[in-house]
């Protein structure tokens, strides 16, 4: 896992700051070789030339530690407009830090590979870094940072497949490396994504909709490498999935019994769906799996009870869901119980008062958000946006613990507007003051393996205050 340590990627310099070499990168659609002769200097950059006449020599070939990690930098009054496509808003150190390289682009920020030069593809096509060796190349690949990967994927054809295809990815996730980005929506059809090792913000294309999915209720979900956004189009349920690998939004696949309002959550290549209700306002028991990498939907044993508005979590490599409402017709209340789902026996379990909630009074069951909770490091933690404090679970007297304060500022309106995830080690929420003005948001985290909860903050930015949605992807 990368964390906020520095990840050390190594790589092979055999020369620098050379105008027209064999391969470029790109930056806000220029090469590198433009931007050099539009402002007359010669730019040394990151990444190194692998020319086709190096010396198998180890004499003449060095290999050098660039340190990608940063330390947290001093622009939390900052925010970046700028989509994914274009270049990404770094603080004043990063800045001075970076002129001299540009182009440290996300993996889907390169173009195809056509034209003279192939957009930037080297003569030597075929081999990775060819001093070294693939598997040692691929060892080398899988610990920098996923904002490096633009840039290396100009390299050549197999940089750029290895990354473009994803392959990459699951390598990571095989190997243990993993890098945790927030993505939220403040703003209807706009999601925005931030860093918490370089502290960037980007921006996403925007979704494509109509009227009628613009108001719906949406739920989300990040698995493996794409984000899934859940809404209702005039007839049915939609999915829009949009892939890092290709920074765009497609239609996604439709499940087996579309429904909203569930309780999900995800797990390397996989998530489950659990519970919520259908068109017709039906309250459901079934369940669903979804694999991002065969993009298929899997029908899975139906719960004990039916629920909706509940919440999902992995932990221990099992699914729980958690709270949430069930009755039918208008005879609906709050469920104080939670149900295990362990993937080996294909078989549920319910756990009695496993939800932090409210007592299941009738009457105002539908008032409040689903419970607030996060896993980190196995251990399940909950917000309670009442009393402002945060809760932890003990599996073995199946209770809950007050543990300490959530930050003065994750300001709600009786759960809703407020994101509390795990992101790594962390535990962050998100959220700041609503005024009739123009408001902020606020990113702040915690790492409960460090103690009692003492909230950092990460991030600050001009918002409407109010997270309608977010999802922490981990590749």
């Amino acid at each position: 896992m990368l964390g906020d340590r520095s990840c050390e990627s190594y790589l092979l310099f055999a020369s620098s700051c050379q105008q027209g070499t064999e391969w470029d990168y790109m930056y806000n659609g220029k090469r590198s070789r433009e931007l050099a002769e539009s402002d007359g200097n010669c730019r040394e950059t990151k990444l190194a030339k692998l020319s086709s006449d190096d010396s198998s020599s180890d004499d003449n070939n060095v290999i050098h530690r660039h340190s990608i990690g940063l330390d947290k930098p001093d622009f939390i009054n900052q925010s970046d407009e700028d989509s994914l496509l274009g270049s990404m808003v770094d603080s004043p150190e990063e800045q001075s830090e970076e002129d001299d390289d540009k182009g440290f682009l996300d993996s889907h920020e390169v173009e195809d590979g056509s034209g003279e030069n192939g957009g930037g593809v080297s003569s030597d096509s075929d081999s990775l870094i060819q001093p070294i060796g693939k598997d040692n190349s691929i060892s080398c690949l899988i610990r920098c940072s996923r904002s490096d990967y633009g840039s290396i994927a100009s390299l050549n054809r197999s940089f750029r497949s290895l990354i473009r295809s994803g392959e990459i990815y699951k390598l990571r996730r095989l190997n243990g490396v993993i890098e945790h980005w927030v993505y939220f929506s403040c703003q209807l059809l706009q999601w925005e994504a931030f860093d918490p090792i370089r502290y960037r913000w980007m921006n996403l294309p925007r979704m494509p909709h109509n009227d009628c999915f613009i108001f719906s209720d949406k739920e989300s979900l990040a698995v493996g490498t794409e984000l899934l956004v859940f809404g209702k189009e005039v007839t049915s349920q939609v999915i829009y999935t949009y892939s890092i690998l290709t920074n765009s939004w497609t239609s996604g696949t439709s499940m087996n019994a579309p429904r909203c309002l569930f309780g999900s959550a995800s797990l390397g290549e996989i998530a489950i769906l659990a519970g919520g209700c259908d068109s017709q306002g039906n309250i459901l028991s079934s369940a669903e799996m979804y694999n991002s990498e065969t993009q298929k939907w899997e029908t899975l044993p139906s719960m004990n009870k039916a629920r909706k508005m509940c919440s999902g979590v992995f932990m221990d490599r099992k699914f729980y869901v958690i709270g949430g409402v069930g009755g039918v017709g208008k005879d609906t209340r709050v469920l104080t119980s939670g149900e295990e789902y362990d993937l080996e026996t294909k078989k549920w379990t319910e756990i009695p008062n496993m939800s932090p909630g409210r007592n299941g009074a009738p009457g105002d069951a539908a008032a409040g958000a689903p419970p607030l909770v996060a896993v980190v490091n196995d251990e399940l933690y909950a917000a309670d946006y009442a009393d402002m404090e945060v809760k932890k679970y003990d599996k073995e007297r199946n209770s809950w613990l007050t543990i300490g304060r959530l930050p003065e500022r994750a300001v709600s309106m009786n759960g809703w507007g407020l994101a509390f995830r795990a992101c790594g080690d962390r535990l962050i929420v998100i959220g700041g003051p609503r005024t009739s003005g123009e408001g902020f948001i606020e990113l702040n985290a915690w790492v409960p393996s460090q103690g009692p909860p003492q909230w950092n903050l990460l991030a600050r930015k001009q918002s409407g205050g109010f997270v309608y949605n977010c999802a922490v992807m981990g590749c």
